[in-house]
């Protein structure tokens, strides 16, 4: 296998999440779940590992995404769906591992994913990874700040 072939297909594993992306149906839904389940495996950890496992994920998409998008020939291809998966666990930073929290940023986390409020929206236009990251990490923070304000409302009470 040549060197370019090899970093296509090692893009397509990374980028898809070893092939969740390639689901049938909504997979960037699917890549969140798995943001959601990788919430719960890391959290467990301490926080230098979970946001050193953040940053990792952002560098794995910024340098796949963006080839798959070349590969594809499509702006921000639907199988990729590391984005989804960094985005979930910027939402989750700082929360406790609850049921109900992850429950609730995961709703919330889809909503702004898709509604794209600004800058995401802006970033969305955008060709390459950066585009196809870039929206993410938006949502993820505006959720992650919905979910902050919401605990300190103590609108419920966590695990």
């Amino acid at each position: 296998m040549k060197s370019g072939a090899f970093l296509d297909f090692l893009s397509k594993i990374i980028s898809s999440v070893f092939f969740i992306g390639y689901l049938p149906f909504v997979p960037g839904t699917f890549g969140s779940m798995v943001g959601a389940g990788l919430f719960y495996l890391i959290k467990r950890a301490d926080s230098a590992v979970y946001f050193l496992s953040i940053l990792c994920i952002i560098l794995l998409g910024l340098l796949t995404s963006g080839r798959m998008e070349r590969l594809l020939n499509k702006k921000d291809p639907s199988r990729v769906v590391i984005d989804e998966v960094m985005g979930m666990l910027v939402a989750y930073s700082f929360m406790p591992l609850d049921l109900k929290v992850v429950i609730l940023g995961f709703i919330i986390f889809r909503i702004l994913d898709t509604l794209k409020p600004f800058p995401a929206e802006r970033l969305q236009h955008m060709r390459g990874a950066a585009g196809i990251m870039g929206d993410d990490l938006i949502a993820g923070i505006y959720t992650n700040i919905v979910l902050q304000v919401v605990l300190k409302l103590a609108c419920f009470k966590t695990v």
